[in-house]
């Protein structure tokens, strides 16, 4: 049996969700909701979906939503559909404030409704593969570069991209964050496009993460050091190497990956978890925790501006 889904805002984002749904057996897309016209019009006629004139519209054509709208007005379309008796898949960050993003956790609480945050790594098969080997791990180094493509400038790189490695960081080294140390600058917009962050964590453990929407190339690697074991992922490949130390010799680890498009990995897990009332991989708290954190980082990098420009 299909789930009715629609899906709110079709930009960039948006429009993947769309796509990817309309490719799953698993979906029945009633539609979406669009405030562009154009974009609507070339929605409408490449995947031959319906276009609803407003959020409380669609809500009553569906059990769940995504919402991919610009990050400022998260809070406000999720709210409008949770309190109208859906689930939602809100697009990362959660919201562009942490106090709204609580409040909207307690609101989906009171509703008892599903709220899923859309940090895709969480779902790429190379972190899924490796996240049950992850044990002590003691260094953690990520580097997450993009070229410039002229979208999502309402927000910096850490909300754009690094808050992907920020979910990472928490989620899988089960640790809390002690010390922050960050240095970041704009260069073809008024916000951080690029930056270098270290966190120090309550267990000893330190990640090194580096974050750029004006490269020259895409990356997407993670490095994992414990005290006897190296991993590397490629999530943009889907791609692992493993070693760990032997008795005499440095002995590969054999890790299976079974590829899949990240996004519709996550989109069949929303749904899952519609059908069946579990919890979700992502659930709203790590949404704000990340937000949060970005937030302790984008203060942090205020403080190095600072004391460069003195």
């Amino acid at each position: 049996m299909s789930t009715r889904i629609g899906v709110v805002g079709t930009g960039y984002l948006g429009r993947l969700h769309a796509r990817v749904l309309t490719e799953m057996p698993e979906a029945e897309v009633a539609g979406f909701v669009e405030v562009n016209d154009s974009v609507a019009a070339e929605v409408a006629k490449t995947l031959g979906l319906r276009r609803f004139d407003s959020v409380p519209a669609l809500a009553k054509a569906v059990d769940c939503a995504v919402v991919a709208t610009p990050t400022t007005t998260h809070f406000d379309v999720a709210c409008e559909l949770i309190e109208a008796g859906c689930d939602v898949l809100v697009e990362k960050p959660i919201t562009a404030e942490v106090d709204q993003g609580r409040r909207l956790i307690d609101i989906a609480k009171k509703n008892t409704r599903l709220l899923q945050v859309g940090h895709v790594e969480r779902y790429n098969p190379a972190i899924v593969a490796v996240a049950p080997l992850l044990h002590d791990i003691r260094f953690l180094e990520a580097e997450r570069l993009g070229v410039f493509v002229g979208r999502s400038l309402d927000i910096d790189v850490l909300l754009d991209l690094m808050i992907h490695d920020l979910n990472l960081v928490l989620s899988l080294l089960h640790s809390k964050v002690t010390e922050v140390r960050a240095v970041g600058v704009p260069v073809l917009t008024e916000k951080v496009d690029i930056t270098n962050v270290r966190l120090e964590m309550e267990n000893g453990a330190v990640a090194n993460l580096t974050a750029s929407r004006v490269s020259q190339e895409r990356v997407r690697k993670v490095r994992f050091f414990s005290s006897d074991a190296y991993i590397s992922v490629d999530t943009k490949e889907q791609e692992v190497k493993g070693f760990r130390l032997g008795k005499q010799s440095i002995e590969p680890i054999a890790i299976n990956v079974e590829k899949k498009e990240p996004l519709r990995a996550e989109l069949e897990s929303f749904l899952q978890c519609v059908r069946d009332r579990s919890l979700p991989l992502v659930s709203g708290e790590d949404g704000v925790d990340a937000v949060a954190l970005a937030k302790d980082v984008a203060a942090a990098i205020d403080e190095s501006l600072k004391r460069w420009k003195r």
